[in-house]
Order: structure tokens, then C-alpha cells, then sequence
């Protein structure tokens, strides 16, 4: 992907603001499981996502995770460059989910475009306004609805994602996604085991009635 794909408003940035832009902007590739941001004192600047696939998420004082949103190829990742956003601030970390190719661009450098420029600065409010509206949903979820429909949930997409029905992930980490226990993670594969619903064998989740798992939500 280019630089401008990323930026719906390349046409409005000015032809020096759009150079500041391609002159400063590094690529980065981190293999699966890399820890790209940690916390709000970690500013590394923006990243652009092109291929691969980055999971957001915060972690308790007990150790418990819970994913807050997942970035794919051609997302812009505000937050890695939080030092930028004045008196707001997320003890948020960032990892590769898997091999991810992506384009850096230096915090200071973007803020000062920011200052400068009212289309970038009203883009970038705009990716921030999506991120808590995400965050949000997450929330309602956690509050609102039940294990297994949240579970559900995670499984049809996780399938979609990977387009496939078979799932080579651990019940720890389906836990760190929905901010629960992998106990009460295991109890609950286990209750769409016995109603024929999923197959489990270790590290491993067949989808076997995706339908099903559908119609919980």
C-alpha cells in the first residue's frame, strides 16, 4: 500500500506537508508476538498497518488482559503514538498478532503537521472518535452480555478471519481476548462441546456448527 491510501485526505495535505510525510516515514516489520507499544511513557509514533495484523489491549494490576480492538492492513494506529494527544493518556499495549509489515511515522513529526494542518488534525480526531467508539461497544459487551455469546462472538469471527473453522489458538489466549479466566473459558468450550456446537483437542478448536454459534448472538 502507499502512503496516501492511508490518508483519506492526502489531496488536502499541501504538496510540502504530503513530502514531510513520505520523507519521514519508516518501515518496520515485527514478527508475531513482538510487543510494539507499552504504555502511555512508550511513544513510538503512528503506525501504518500493511500486512500482517496488531491487537490492542490492557492489562490489569492482577495480570489479566482483555483485547480492546485488532488493527489489519490499512488501519492507522493512533495510540502507539499517544504522547501526541494532549492530557490523554492509555496504559495500552500493542503486540503483532502475526508477521505484520507497517509504515512508523515519528510522533513529533505528525504533531506538527497536526498543528499546522486542520484536515490532518480533523482526520486524526476522527480515527481517535472510532477507536472509543469501539472501546465502547467492548464495554456494553462486557457489561450486557453473557460468556457464551461473547465466546460465540469470538469464535465466528476469529473463523472469518482466518478463513478457515478450524482454530489453532489456546483457551489462554480466547481468555486475554474477552478479559475473562481460562478456566471459565474451558468450562464454556466444553459446554459447546457437549452440545456438538465445537470439537477441542489441545491447542486446537474445530468449528462444527457455525450456524449455531450464530444464532447465540
Amino acid at each position: 500500500m502507499d502512503l496516501s491510501d492511508y490518508f483519506p485526505i492526502w489531496n488536502k495535505l499541501t504538496i510540502q506537508e504530503r513530502e514531510v510525510l513520505q520523507n519521514s516515514a519508516g518501515k518496520r516489520f515485527a514478527q508475531k508476538g513482538t510487543i510494539l507499544h507499552n504504555g502511555s511513557a512508550d511513544c513510538v509514533g503512528l503506525l501504518l498497518v500493511q500486512t500482517g495484523q496488531l491487537r490492542a489491549y490492557i492489562l490489569s494490576d492482577e495480570g489479566k488482559e482483555v483485547t480492546l480492538y485488532r488493527l489489519f492492513p490499512g488501519d492507522v494506529c493512533l495510540f502507539s503514538a499517544s504522547c501526541i494527544m494532549t492530557n490523554i493518556q492509555f496504559e495500552l499495549i500493542i503486540e503483532a498478532e502475526k508477521d505484520s509489515d507497517m509504515w512508523v511515522i515519528p510522533a513529533e513529526i505528525y504533531h506538527n503537521l497536526m498543528e499546522n494542518s486542520a484536515s490532518l488534525a480533523n482526520y486524526t480526531n476522527e480515527i481517535m472518535a472510532a477507536r472509543f467508539s469501539e472501546v465502547m461497544w467492548l464495554i456494553e459487551q462486557i457489561m450486557w452480555k453473557s460468556l457464551d455469546k461473547r465466546l460465540a462472538a469470538f469464535l465466528v469471527e476469529e473463523a472469518e478471519l482466518e478463513g478457515t473453522s478450524s482454530l489453532r489458538i489456546t483457551h489462554e489466549k480466547i481468555a486475554n481476548h474477552l478479559g475473562s479466566a481460562r478456566e471459565v473459558v474451558t468450562r464454556m468450550l466444553r459446554y459447546f462441546q457437549g452440545e456438538g456446537l465445537v470439537a477441542l483437542t489441545r491447542g486446537n478448536i474445530e468449528i462444527l456448527d457455525k450456524k449455531a454459534l450464530q444464532s447465540l448472538l
